[in-house]
């Protein structure tokens, strides 16, 4: 076996991990750093089965996300997967349930999954890969050629196209998918992104703020099923405005950002030493 890819902002200093750190994940590639995969979920019994059961046996930790749930999603839980950790979640929304994971994980790779069972955790395998050789943030598409989707409407895929395009002309990113909750992503990566959203929008503003931030993101091909059990709280028009204001919001940061550094007095200081 070659080489082992390291993450790209590791700590100096670092042992080098012995042999019996690393986890296989394939047939021809192991890594060392430990991987958490966070799984918000509130009242998702039914669906955690199918999901629990596409989790590659490698992985460091789960961490289910309670949201509060009125059903055994908990108890399920700890039923397929016996060292899942569970934490309670603080407020309510997928940002904040995602943050709340984020806090508690304790792999240097952190994975995203929905609890819905519209994810297949077997692409996980895909993800890990391209961080070990040397990305930031593997972001999943479902547009990507190799992806698709059995989960979205005429009017959720175009609303997806022009806020992508959208995202794509203001930051200078080339995504083929926007809204999409599957990705993973070395853990510094937060001290990058401060992520401060509380509902479906966080997928959207971690894609603009990785950008923002001069991250390596390379997306990963990704299927999107039907969700098996219930009913989502996805609402296509109300968190497609959550999510242009998010847009808008980061747009207007960033030429305020760009502004505060014309007018900046050690740059002013500098001209004039220059001139």
């Amino acid at each position: 076996m070659g080489s082992v890819p390291r993450p790209p902002s590791s700590a100096q200093g670092t042992q080098e991990p012995t042999a019996t750190a690393f986890r296989p994940i394939s047939s021809h590639l192991a890594i060392a750093p430990p991987v958490s995969v966070v799984i918000p979920a509130m009242n998702e019994a039914e669906n955690l089965p199918y999901v629990f059961k596409t989790l590659p046996g490698w992985i460091h930790e789960v961490v289910l996300v309670d949201g509060n749930s009125t059903d055994n999603t908990v108890e399920v839980a700890r039923e397929l997967w016996p060292d899942v950790k569970v934490v309670t979640q603080r407020g309510k929304g997928k940002g904040d349930a995602l943050i709340t994971g984020f806090e508690a994980c304790t792999g240097d790779i952190i994975v995203m999954v929905d609890a819905d069972g519209s994810a297949d955790g077997g692409e996980i395998v895909s993800f890990v890969s391209a961080l070990v050789s040397g990305a930031d943030f593997a972001k999943g598409s479902r547009f990507a050629n190799g992806g698709g989707t059995d989960d979205m409407t005429f009017i959720r895929k175009l609303g997806n196209r022009i806020l992508c395009a959208a995202v794509n002309r203001k930051f200078g990113a080339r995504y083929t998918d926007l809204c999409y909750g599957y990705n993973a992503f070395w853990r510094h990566c937060l001290d990058k992104i401060d992520l401060d959203c509380t509902g479906f929008e966080v997928e959207t503003l971690m894609n603009i703020r990785v950008v923002k931030a001069g991250l390596k993101v390379q997306e990963i091909p990704s299927h999107e099923y039907l969700r098996i059990h219930g009913t989502s709280n996805l609402r296509a028009v109300r968190d497609g405005l959550r999510v242009l204001r998010v847009i808008l919001k980061e747009r207007s940061n960033r030429r305020e950002l760009r502004r505060q550094e014309r007018h900046s007095p050690l740059l002013d200081t500098v001209r004039g030493e220059v001139s």
